[in-house]
């Protein structure tokens, strides 16, 4: 039987809601065609679906599911991955029109074109109009010209770009990780669709799994967690990576950007992944590619606990967060300075952002259109002030998008007197993972507590200790769950109301009987001791010291730093005078627009935190944060053990966002009134965490 590509759409869409019915608005809208449209093909396809002992359940209200035997929807995803007589929708057709171009640097003729795709040359010729927009946009030009053909001119950066938004758009990231999974344990070629099978074939299956392992093995190796969708960005960014440089196609990295970055934890873990990928493949890869890994590693940051401030001197984008959270509230009407983990999580997301922007490596939001719908007015208000704090760097919409999810996490909070616990895997980064959770606790009060995982520890993860398991891609050999978008559609809050209605009868019922898991206490006492001890050190060493001569910069670092040896909080003065050097050469210290400069290390001569202020009669011109100069007329000096444990890192990193929420005070305040507040903060830091 002849099946069209929008059928086949409309079966692929069913097939991954599972037992759940969809309504045939939400699969209208999801192929952009009307419901109308949607009721005919339905029609059209109860006769395929027979061939598979499968039939079409339809029921008012509810929506329209598959029915039958799993055996049969098996056979029937295999074959809808497999089928050959079928025709292309117009963007699956464009896009493979967009891969056979990226894949040669000579011209096509424009007859084998259409040929292939079995259309027209005039059809063809209409794609490529509108190709032609797309590919201006990422600094690539379409050469047309008869009797040459068509080919697509550029650099191989933006080349590379095109093809892993064309794979982004076309192939589902997590499918396709877990058919790369079952080829390394099954040593079998994967089977993919027609349009996935094209796109995926710039690569091969070979070195995909080879990559796929050192990509797993270096998640562990990073200081923050790795998201799935930049987890899958990687694993495609280097099998794309290696398939071009065998080819001849190279890339070059701005050498400059390469010694910012060349100190951090993730050009050192992607210099390793090259090396050993280089022994695998038994080939040689440039350093610039290193540096375009590291980049990845850097964007894809989730929210750690406690973002290192002191390691990884994010205060430069802090002070410019804060600008950004005064002007967002300010339109809305709302003090959001009270909410300081909204500091903290969009400290840890644009920090890797602008690195991503800097260096043109633009992300895509599967969920701009959601996000645009649902929150126009926020969307449009974060574009407005993102435009102004950053006038000089140019935020697409996706990365707005991702904002606007960070801002409505918590203008949507509101706690509430609930029961449950539910389970989200979620799979495009912890904004998702976030709005999700607020909307499930916002729209189902029984929601209790909401966990947040990715769909790679789901293996490793207890799903019965949950009430209720909602995931945004679908889980194999995982019986109870609902398959749900990240913005939480009617129809998929209908089922999970439903689900929460189930289980309140079983949770009353097994209420009395059930007991929660008793916590480590000794690892939870061993914390907050951990937390009492740092701030005891910081606060009993701390002090503002009066700098009354006139000093430069060098000779003001070797009187702090022989004030520190004096006092025992340091064994050599000489090896940190050397650390703070470097540091301030590195990269400026001065926090913009401030009279302040926060200079910080971490070293095995430190003998215990320390955070001091020195106050100069006559201001000291240093290296600005943002590339700029500014007057220092305050160093603050923050010194932590190079083997500090997670709890010491994460006080002083606290201590660098009371930083950025409280400039003024750290400008003009007396050291009473600094300890004062230094205090407070830190009562309410222990007993949050009590």
């Amino acid at each position: 039987m002849y099946l069209s590509g929008r059928e086949r759409k409309i079966l692929e869409y069913l097939l991954k809601a599972g037992n759940e019915a969809v309504t045939v608005k939400e699969i209208a809208v999801a192929l952009k065609v009307s419901p109308r449209t949607i009721h005919r093909d339905l029609n059209n396809l109860e006769g395929f679906l027979a061939a598979y002992q499968l039939t079409l359940k339809k029921k008012a209200g509810s929506g329209v599911q598959i029915y039958g035997a799993s055996e049969g929807k098996e056979q029937l995803e295999s074959a809808l991955q497999l089928v050959t007589s079928t025709d292309y929708t117009p963007e699956e057709r464009r896009a493979i029109l967009l891969a056979a171009l990226l894949e040669t640097n000579e011209p096509l003729k424009l007859f084998a074109l259409a040929q292939e795709l079995r259309v027209t040359e005039a059809t063809v010729s209409h794609d490529l109009d509108q190709l032609e927009s797309l590919l201006a946009a990422n600094h690539l030009h379409l050469v047309r010209r008869r009797g040459y053909g068509v080919k697509i001119n550029g650099g191989e950066k933006e080349k590379r770009a095109v093809i892993s938004e064309l794979i982004a758009d076309n192939v589902d990231p997590f499918s396709f990780v877990s058919i790369i999974k079952e080829t390394i344990q099954k040593k079998t070629k994967p089977q993919l669709g027609t349009i996935s099978a094209r796109l995926l074939g710039l690569m091969d299956p070979e070195k995909l799994a080879v990559i796929e392992k050192r990509v797993e093995d270096a998640r562990s190796e990073l200081p923050h967690d790795l998201a799935d969708s930049a987890y899958v960005g990687l694993v495609v960014h280097l099998a794309l990576a290696i398939e071009r440089l065998q080819k001849g196609d190279t890339i070059t990295f701005d050498p400059a950007y390469m010694r910012k970055i060349g100190n951090t934890k993730e050009y050192a873990i992607a210099k390793r992944i090259i090396a050993d990928l280089e022994t695998a493949l038994d080939m040689t890869i440039p350093e610039d590619e290193v540096g375009y890994i590291t980049m990845h590693l850097m964007g894809a940051k989730l929210r750690n606990d406690h973002p290192y401030f002191l390691e990884d001197s994010s205060v430069d984008i802090a002070v410019k967060t804060r600008e950004l959270i005064e002007r967002v509230g300010s339109e809305l009407g709302t003090d959001l300075h009270a909410d300081s983990a909204l500091l903290k999580d969009l400290v840890a997301h644009l920090k890797p952002t602008m690195y991503r922007l800097e260096q043109g490596m633009n992300i895509k939001n599967p969920m701009i259109a959601e996000i645009k719908r649902d929150y126009l007015e926020l969307h449009e208000i974060i574009r407005q002030a993102v435009e102004e704090v950053f006038p000089d760097i140019d935020f697409p919409d996706d990365e707005i998008g991702y904002l606007v999810l960070h801002f409505a996490s918590v203008i949507l909070t509101n706690e509430r007197d609930i029961h449950l616990r539910a389970l989200v895997i979620c799979s495009s980064g912890i904004g998702t993972a976030k709005i999700l959770a607020t909307k499930l606790m916002q729209r189902v009060p029984e929601i209790k507590q909401v966990d947040n995982k990715s769909m790679f520890d789901l293996a490793q993860t207890d799903t019965t200790k949950y009430d209720l398991v909602v995931s945004t891609v679908p889980l194999q050999g995982t019986a109870n769950y609902v398959l749900a978008s990240p913005m939480l559609t009617k129809g998929e809050l209908e089922r999970i109301h439903k689900q929460v209605r189930q289980r309140k009868l079983i949770y009353r019922q097994s209420a009395a009987k059930s007991t929660e898991e008793p916590m480590d206490f000794l690892s939870s006492l061993t914390a907050v001791q951990q937390y009492s001890e740092t701030i005891l050190a910081v606060m009993r060493s701390f002090s503002i010291i009066d700098v009354d001569l006139k000093s430069s910069l060098d000779s003001l670092l070797r009187l702090a730093c022989a004030d520190l040896e004096k006092s025992r909080t340091i064994t050599s003065q000489e090896t940190i005078y050397q650390r703070l050097r470097e540091r301030g050469e590195i990269s400026g210290l001065g926090i913009p627009d401030t009279s302040l400069a926060l200079y910080h290390s971490r070293s095995d001569a430190v003998l215990s935190p320390r955070f001091s202020i020195y106050s100069l009669k006559e201001p000291i011109s240093v290296a600005s944060m943002d590339g700029g100069e500014g007057k220092m007329k305050r160093m603050l000096l923050m010194l932590a053990p190079s083997e500090a444990s997670s709890e010491t890192l994460e006080i002083m990193s606290y201590i660098s966002s009371l930083i950025i929420q409280s400039i003024g005070l750290f400008e003009s305040g007396n050291e009473k009134d600094i300890a004062k507040f230094l205090s407070e903060q830190f009562q309410a830091f222990i007993q949050e965490k009590i």
